[in-house]
């Protein structure tokens, strides 16, 4: 990767290079490349299959990305030379998800992203008829019907999404402290430390695990070259390719398309891994204890260290005291222990990783490594004009918090046989991005709403960095000469307090953020109920009421 010259303005600016440059040199080794920047061009690129066949769609969505390129800050730059040699024909090259689902809602302008092949399937018939047409008992599920969000129906005679996976998350911290073990002590007590204390609630391995779950109660989909959406299990049942598929433009009567998971209809189709459990397809009955269960649950333990690590590096970068309502790693150690130790979880992350055994998750998730330390490099370099609006906090919010959640929900479709582009695993990825986006939207208002005593953290820490929120920024269209100091990051003396006064002066600025967080929590609701229902599936609907409606 070559990154954009970053002129050093101190200490935090070269240790803020040091520990996300270590970062991206980890993910290189992994995986060659993902996310593409060229210097004409300030959306990223994500990883898919190119192919002559989607020439026009590609077209198509390069004249939208050039479209929605104005005054967007470019966080990484790649040479288009340097592009050229690391991708092939058959390497990946995706649309990031802020450009597949929609950022804002249409009464604050936010537009239908154009259909493209990660986000095509979105049918909430199909699944459903597949499996059998049950009648689904959320249905049209709002959340805004339910208790703490304006409704009276009660939220808890949906599964408790913790207790669900609660037993098998139970070892989680003992395997986890062991699969970070180093022969170095110091180094070994720093990667650890999170693991050992202060558990919390393992949020994102939660989300893996109910996801895992919830898409093994769906039948996997395969696509025909024609057209015809097929199944699996079909084949299972014995029936006939060519006679399935004979009322399309042309009988097939070679099976072939069957052999692969998703068939091998286009580069969207790729992906799945080859599942190896009685009757060829994962079901509820089979999944737990299975092979595609085990990795699927390594995902989220690699999806923790990747988290843990990126909160060790950022509290170096921004001089936090404490994280989790403890003292922050550096502060136990030092600044180089934390740096180091957030490197070697990155590295065991990237080892685990690989050993999954499928190229297309080792990508996808690479990817969010990357979309990372591009949040973090939006954050710091970002122009000043930027600052001020809405979609640019969004998709920093995305690269920092929402990615990483949304990766691991595609990549965990991907693992129990489901392909990139079916009907599963978009559901999976758009559930991710907006829960991602709701929860980091929810922190934010947190931030100026709890005390530091109940997040866990320094209240206010935005500010104190310079970062204005979705409180601030509807405060900001409120109140015009909030804008200036918006744009100097709060620099001047009495900047930060005349920014507190006009938020709390503010009748709406509070109410239209909690309304955005619940717009994405809607979203992701939506995305969810494409699924088969199960209890699962219930289980992340309450997850994602509990997401916006959270204290701490």
């Amino acid at each position: 990767m070559i990154l954009n010259t970053m002129h050093s303005t101190g200490p935090r600016t070269n240790m803020r290079s040091t520990c996300w440059g270590n970062a991206l040199a980890i993910m290189a080794l992994l995986c060659p490349t993902v996310w593409c920047f060229s210097p004409s061009s300030s959306i990223p690129q994500r990883i898919g299959f190119v192919s002559s066949e989607k020439a026009t769609q590609h077209a198509m969505s390069t004249a939208t990305m050039e479209m929605a390129k104005k005054s967007r800050p470019n966080p990484v730059v790649v040479s288009e030379e340097a592009e050229a040699l690391s991708h092939s024909e058959t390497t990946m090259k995706l649309t990031p998800s802020y450009e597949l689902f929609q950022i804002l809602s249409a009464e604050e302008g936010g537009r239908t992203p154009e259909t493209t092949s990660g986000n095509s399937h979105r049918d909430a018939s199909i699944l459903k008829h597949l499996n059998g047409g049950a009648t689904d008992t959320l249905e049209g599920l709002q959340l805004s019907d339910y208790e703490d969000l304006g409704g009276t129906k009660k939220i808890k005679e949906l599964p408790d999404p913790f207790k669900m996976v609660e037993k098998e998350l139970q070892p989680f911290s003992d395997s986890i402290k062991e699969l970070v073990s180093s022969d170095q002590p110091i180094l070994s007590m720093a990667a650890k430390h999170f693991f050992e204390k202060r558990h919390g609630k393992r949020f994102r391995p939660t989300i893996v695990q109910l996801v895992a779950k919830a898409v093994a109660a769906a039948v996997p989909e395969q696509f025909a070259t024609n057209g015809v959406r097929v199944t699996a299990d079909l084949k299972k049942n014995g029936v006939n390719a060519g006679e399935l598929l004979s009322n399309g433009e042309g009988a097939h009567d070679d099976e072939s398309i069957f052999e692969k998971p998703g068939g091998v209809s286009g580069w969207q189709w790729s992906g799945a891994s080859t599942v190896e459990v009685e009757g060829g397809i994962v079901t509820p009955e089979n999944h737990m204890g299975s092979d595609v269960w085990r990795r699927q649950a390594q995902l989220g333990q690699i999806v923790e260290m990747i988290h843990v690590a990126s909160l060790i590096h950022d509290d170096v970068l921004d001089e936090a005291d404490t994280r989790r309502g403890g003292e922050a790693v550096h502060k136990l150690y030092s600044n180089k222990v934390a740096v180091l130790a957030g490197d070697y979880l990155l590295a065991r992350a990237s080892v685990l990783l690989a050993r999954l055994e499928n190229t297309a998750v080792v990508q996808i998730m690479a990817t969010a490594l990357e979309s990372l330390v591009a949040g973090e490099i939006m954050q710091l370099k970002s122009p000043p004009e930027s600052l001020l609006e809405m979609e640019t906090y969004l998709r920093k919010s995305y690269y920092k918090t929402a990615s990483l959640i949304c990766y691991a929900c595609r990549s965990t479709a991907l693992l129990g046989g489901h392909a990139y582009g079916s009907t599963v695993a978009t559901a999976c990825e758009e559930f991710g991005f907006h829960l991602g986006l709701a929860y980091q939207i929810q922190d934010d208002i947190l931030d100026f709403t709890a005390a530091a005593s109940v997040l866990g953290k320094p209240a206010l820490a935005d500010m104190d960095l310079g970062l204005s929120t979705a409180p601030i920024l509807y405060a900001a269209q409120e109140f015009p000469h909030l804008r200036p100091m918006v744009m100097r990051r709060f620099k001047n003396k009495g900047d930060k307090q005349a920014a507190l006064e006009c938020l709390y002066k503010s009748k709406v600025a509070m109410d239209k953020a909690k309304a955005l967080a619940r717009f994405h929590a809607q979203r992701a609701v939506d995305a969810l109920l494409r699924l088969p229902e199960s209890e699962s599936r219930n289980a992340l609907v309450r997850l994602t009421h509990a997401v916006v409606t959270r204290k701490k």
